[in-house]
C-alpha cells in the first residue's frame, strides 16, 4: 500500500508509535511517520486495512462524517438500518454500495457524506 500523500510505503507496526506507547492494535503506517502523518487501523482478526492511509485532517473529516451518518442508522430501531442507510448513502453520492464506505473516501467525498447527513443528524437530534 503506498501513500497517497508522498508515496512512500505502508507497513504494518504497532500503534504505539501512534499513541504514545499505548498499543490499541496493528496499524498501517506510512514509512516516512511521523513527517508523513498518515495511517490506518486494521479490522480485529485480520490484516485488513479499515480504509485508506488518512492524514490529520482527513482523520478529523471521517470522525465528523461518522458522527453524523452513524447517527442517523444507530437511532432507528428497525432490522438491518446499517446496510439501508449504506445503500441510501450510496445512492445519493452515486456510488455502487460496494464501494460507499466511508474509509475509503477522500478528503471530497467524506465532505459530501458530512452535508448530506449533518442537517439530518440536526433535524433528528433536537
Amino acid at each position: 500500500m503506498n501513500c497517497p500523500y508522498c508515496g512512500g510505503i505502508a507497513t504494518l507496526k504497532d500503534s504505539a508509535i501512534i499513541y504514545n506507547g499505548v498499543s490499541h492494535g496493528l496499524v498501517y503506517i506510512c514509512e516516512n511517520f511521523p513527517i508523513c502523518d498518515s495511517y490506518v487501523g486494521i479490522h480485529r482478526k485480520t490484516l485488513k486495512p479499515l480504509g485508506r492511509l488518512a492524514d490529520k485532517e482527513l482523520r478529523v473529516l471521517k470522525q465528523q462524517a461518522h458522527k453524523y451518518f452513524d447517527f442517523l442508522w444507530k437511532n432507528r430501531l428497525q432490522k438491518h438500518a446499517r446496510k439501508r442507510a449504506y445503500k441510501w448513502l450510496s445512492k445519493q453520492l452515486g456510488l455502487h454500495y460496494d464501494d460507499c464506505h466511508i474509509g475509503y473516501f477522500d478528503n471530497e467525498m467524506t465532505l459530501k457524506v458530512i452535508k448530506l447527513c449533518k442537517p439530518l443528524y440536526e433535524k433528528l437530534s433536537k
